[in-house]
């Protein structure tokens, strides 16, 4: 039995006849012979039921997901109790159209890797929870992930990317950068002190009501910003990017989410409408927003960078800067970390938009290269727990803040 964590509850298993009766529903191939090993990749970190089976080679063999990004919507955030529920109902339908898709039958896996930390505790332990009696019936290794590993290590899936590199990971739930030297090799250089700068996106999107405008009604909050922001005059409201005096590699945006909600009550007071109304000055402030959470990531971004080559421990040229997460794939972000690449001598690279945001691919590539490498491979899962909170890499941020380096001033023209 696992009792996982407090947070967490009890969570049920499936049952081994259910387990039983899903295994028997695929077609086996016995004139299939793979040449290469193949991973079941599972992912249930947070409000995406995602699988994949990829080989060792990097061929994506079959995919599948299930967003629960509409239910989601209409509540206005991320209930963990109605995740998990969504995850429960999905997980099994999931696995079974990656598996089909990628015409592999269960037996033929080599090892099963699933995200294990960090995110929502009761999403989590749906996903660990199957894995584990898939591992148990199938007798094949079980490889936990750790979801920001998974992220910064996609780019070796889709590019040629020799280690070391630096990573920048912007999503949701999430902000760190750091300098990634093996498969389970990171040294944290810093991260966010309080909120991820795409729940921050999506907070300002529900405080000015976009999903009720009419061309950001089906997107997330982060696209709506993006999207009303073309329309938009960054230069009509001057919001100052965050932790200007710090000479450091953290972020923090819960101080500039208070600003902006501030600025949005006045502006509601001065046309008169009621909390809940479209402001007219919408696409300004979505612009003014996202201009200044850009400068703020590319300006951590850019001291990274010349801390890592003042330490040597980047190439002074041809220094590689990987940007994933969901918020990667906000192209005015992108562009504004471009500059900085530009100015460097560094190459931006991105995963494709669909493997920035959560995905099956990335869990399962992950568990290959920890194959390759020999790491973190499991053949008994005794005392395997997931974990809402976890580091990622041996933390080196007091060192960067402790050499202060000055940041040149970079012009913002995008």
């Amino acid at each position: 039995m696992l009792i996982l964590n407090k947070t967490a509850g009890v969570f049920s298993k499936p049952s081994k006849r259910n387990m039983y009766e899903f295994l028997r529903s695929f077609n086996f191939h016995p004139g299939k012979l793979f040449l290469h090993k193949l991973v079941l990749g599972i992912e249930t970190s947070c409000d995406d039921t995602a699988a994949a089976v990829v080989d060792e080679t990097g061929n994506v063999l079959g995919e599948a997901i299930h967003s629960q990004t509409e239910v989601h919507l209409k509540t206005g955030g991320i209930i963990p109790p109605v995740a998990q529920q969504l995850h429960r109902e999905n997980i099994q339908r999931i696995v079974q159209e990656a598996l089909s898709a990628s015409k592999v039958s269960p037996s033929e896996l080599s090892a099963i890797a699933t995200t294990i930390k960090p995110g929502l505790a009761l999403s989590l332990g749906v996903g660990l929870s199957f894995s584990l009696q898939l591992v148990d019936q199938l007798k094949k290794p079980f490889i936990p992930i750790h979801h920001m590993e998974a992220h910064a290590l996609t780019i070796r899936l889709t590019n040629k990317v020799e280690f070391p590199f630096l990573v920048l990971l912007i999503s949701g739930g999430h902000c760190l950068l750091a300098l990634v030297r093996g498969v389970s090799d990171f040294l944290l250089l810093g991260k966010s002190l309080d909120i991820a700068p795409g729940d921050m996106l999506d907070k300002v999107a529900r405080r000015l009501s976009l999903i009720k405008h009419p061309e950001c009604s089906t997107m997330s909050g982060g696209k709506a910003i993006e999207h009303l922001a073309k329309q938009g005059n960054k230069l009509h409201f001057d919001f100052k990017p965050p932790m200007q005096r710090a000479k450091n590699c953290d972020f923090s945006f819960s101080g500039l989410h208070h600003i902006i909600d501030k600025m949005i009550m006045q502006k509601e007071k001065e046309e008169g409408i009621e909390k809940g109304q479209i402001l007219s000055s919408a696409a300004d402030i979505a612009a003014a927003v996202q201009h200044t959470v850009a400068c703020h990531i590319a300006k951590r971004t850019h001291r990274a960078i010349l801390f890592c080559k003042q330490r040597d421990l980047l190439c002074q040229s041809n220094a590689v800067l990987v940007v994933s997460g969901g918020v990667a794939s906000n192209l005015y972000i992108r562009k504004a970390l471009e500059i900085v690449t530009n100015a460097t001598q560094c190459t931006l690279l991105c995963p494709p938009p669909r493997l920035c945001t959560d995905n099956g691919i990335m869990i399962a590539w992950n568990g290959v290269e920890r194959l390759r490498a020999g790491l973190g491979i499991l053949h008994s899962t005794e005392g395997i727990r997931y974990e809402p909170k976890c580091p990622l890499g041996a933390d080196i941020s007091k060192e960067v803040g402790e050499a202060a380096i000055k940041v040149p001033q970079l012009k913002m023209k995008i």
